[in-house]
């Protein structure tokens, strides 16, 4: 039996691009539905050159467009949505699609990020989560055979900065560390995300289940982070700590999306909501375990 044929939507993006990228590699048939305007932007464009060139079959369509979705699901048997967070909920369409097409054997939907089933900030992050959790709900409803990517925090995001708001660079005199500094939270590079994410499609271990991934070396509490960027530089930084109630303040004072930044600090490094529960018992799996002929790369300060 051949590797399945994988439809990417949102293969411009930053995430979508390496998932299409690792379809490629790993000798998937590889389609991307891709908007008409895409191909009048530079960097879009650029993107999808890239990826015809190593042999994907790019397809014009949108979310919007329910018959260039049913001529998609056509082609294919596995769909993979990596759209932004604010456009998750128009994955409707497409869920619809593949329930009425009956073909589709897997679909993975664009989350990538913290479980929204487990996360414990409810109410504060003006219905980010909920709106990955009513897709998810919506799949279930349809009985349409889905896998979950949960791989919490990317390494470009909050880590350059040594988990310091408003910085682009680690600290070199003084670092704010936020709760008691021994919560962990975890940090996967996208091109990793996608490698994983590409290694569950034909897998039957991970058919309706959610793949976390905590990949060890990754797995990183801020007082373990600061302590590494210390010993690189060779210098003890000042430290200064927001307990839970004074973070809470400063993200109610905070507009939004200006807050979000610290609403998902407060969610990883004082609710815990990467690393609290157990993996196994909530019925998830985790990636590093399932393929350890997979490499990935640790967290660089």
């Amino acid at each position: 039996m051949g590797k399945s044929r994988i439809l990417i939507v949102g293969a411009t993006g930053n995430l979508g691009f390496h998932i299409a990228k690792a379809s490629l590699d790993a000798g998937h048939p590889t389609f991307a539905l891709v908007r008409d305007s895409a191909f009048s932007l530079p960097h879009k464009f650029h993107k999808l050159q890239s990826l015809s060139n190593a042999g994907a079959t790019l397809l014009k369509g949108s979310l919007q467009d329910e018959l260039s979705l049913l001529e998609a699901l056509k082609l294919v048997d596995v769909v993979i949505c990596a759209v932004p967070a604010k456009h998750v909920l128009d994955q409707r369409l497409l869920v619809q699609s593949i329930k009425q097409a009956g073909s589709i054997k897997r679909f993975i939907p664009s989350e990538f990020g913290v479980d929204p089933d487990k996360v414990q900030i409810s109410n504060m992050d003006k219905n980010f989560y909920s709106r990955k959790a009513e897709t998810r709900r919506l799949i279930e409803a349809e009985g349409i055979p889905y896998t979950y990517i949960s791989c919490n925090f990317f390494m470009s995001y909050l880590l350059p900065s040594l988990v310091q708001p408003g910085l682009k660079a680690p600290p070199r005199d003084k670092v704010t560390i936020f709760g008691d500094g021994n919560v962990k939270g975890v940090f996967v590079k996208e091109s990793d995300v996608a490698n994983f994410t590409i290694a569950t499609v034909d897998d039957p271990r991970t058919l309706n289940k959610v793949m976390y991934m905590r990949p060890p070396g990754n797995v990183s509490s801020m007082n373990e982070l600061v302590e590494t960027w210390e010993n690189k530089i060779g210098k003890k930084l000042g430290k200064s700590y927001i307990e839970e109630e004074e973070l809470l303040k400063k993200i109610e004072e905070n507009p939004y999306p200006e807050n979000m930044n610290l609403i998902f600090i407060y969610s990883a490094f004082i609710k815990g909501d990467h690393t609290y529960f157990d993996i196994e018992s909530s019925g998830g799996v985790e990636g590093t375990e399932l393929y350890p002929h997979l490499r990935w790369n640790c967290i660089i300060l």
